[in-house]
């Protein structure tokens, strides 16, 4: 598995990917967080949007942050810190444990640093979204009490 930055040789693929009817209500879709990364990119802040690919084909997307960007209901959590702002995988492809190995390349790629050190990551998701909570909580990620527009916000920390 691995990341790749979306450039115009792959941005239609991950435009393709969807996640199921039922998730739809906790995750933006891929053209509106590719909108997202180039907006907060010439405001001068950083966004890192990823394909995930398995063998060669996309499987999913990533979008990763850092620092803060003064958005509304930005968690305090946010400065200085890494963030996993968006990640999904298509439905097609869900349920085979590509989720979870998809945060390990993740989190391996936020511990290099990309954009200067850290000692955490943080995430936010939907209260209902209970596959979510599941998947952050085994990867580590800790609820720290804070929301972010309603969601919440839970948080990695690099030892």
């Amino acid at each position: 598995m691995e990341l790749r930055k979306i450039s115009q040789l792959n941005v239609w693929d991950i435009l393709r990917l969807k996640v199921r009817n039922n998730q739809k209500c906790f995750v933006a879709p891929n053209d509106i967080s590719i909108i997202e990364a180039f907006a907060v990119r010439e405001d001068g802040f950083v966004a890192m949007p990823f394909g995930i690919y398995e063998d060669g084909m996309p499987v999913g997307f990533a979008m990763l942050g850092y620092g803060a960007t003064g958005a509304p209901e930005e968690p305090a959590v946010a400065e200085n810190g890494y963030c996993l702002w968006r990640f999904m995988i298509d439905e097609r492809f869900q349920g085979k444990g590509l989720g979870r190995k998809a945060m390990n390349i993740i989190l391996d790629y936020i511990r290099t640093f990309p954009c200067g050190k850290a000692d955490h990551c943080w995430l936010s998701y939907e209260p209902e979204n209970t596959g979510a909570k599941a998947l952050y909580n085994k990867m580590g990620f800790i609820e720290n009490g804070e929301m972010c527009g309603g969601e919440i916000v839970a948080v990695k920390l690099f030892r």
